[in-house]
């Protein structure tokens, strides 16, 4: 299947009754610091409502919710993968994209076959404290060409000015968060990320 281009990042289901509506069509949903019942009400109210859009959803590290919800994605940091259980989640037929920051974990990546392989942060961010200082946009080049024909999402300090950069070193989705969700208006903003990855 061909996700959409545009692949912002939320941590909470009213996001997505206000970014849904305006034609979002791929979400990950990074739900992170509460009990396993509050997150699997918020994941399977999300679920819920990107399936009534005909969105698809993506739900952030959280694998068995994925699995026992029959969400179709489900994205792993480097992390996550030394405790997933990959053979479980293959046979619920859930994709799996995958975090990668060097060349490490992208052999890695690739070997487990994801179906998508994220490169960040491309920009500095301020989303969390990480030891990866930015990637930048040769990386991301040269991530293109190591990727194959797997789908390369760029994230990380990624705004609707840079969207253009990265697509043009060879990212296939741009990843946002922060450039929405502490914008002053993010519903605007939503519609001028859509109207720059479409």
């Amino acid at each position: 299947m061909t996700l959409d281009r545009f692949y912002p990042i939320f941590d909470h289901p009213d996001w997505l009754e206000l970014a849904l509506p305006l034609g979002v069509r791929l979400v990950q949903m990074r739900i992170k610091d509460l009990s396993a019942d509050e997150t699997r009400a918020l994941l399977a109210r999300s679920l819920d409502l990107c399936r009534a859009a005909g969105a698809t959803m993506v739900i952030n590290d959280h694998w068995q919710q994925a699995i026992d919800l029959g969400c179709d994605w489900v994205h792993l940091g480097q992390e996550d993968l030394d405790s997933a259980d990959l053979p479980a989640i293959r046979s619920h037929g859930i994709r799996v994209g995958i975090s990668t920051h060097d060349r490490t974990e992208l052999g890695r990546a690739l070997s487990l076959k994801a179906d998508y392989i994220a490169l960040g942060p491309v920009w500095p961010t301020i989303l969390k404290k990480m030891k990866w200082h930015e990637q930048g946009v040769d990386r991301l080049a040269l991530w293109r060409q190591l990727c194959g024909k797997t789908p390369l999402v760029a994230i990380g300090g990624l705004s609707v000015q840079r969207a253009p950069e990265a697509f043009a070193a060879g990212a296939d989705i741009v990843s946002a968060v922060t450039d929405i969700t502490l914008h002053p208006t993010p519903s605007r903003r939503i519609v001028q990320w859509l109207e720059a990855t479409r």
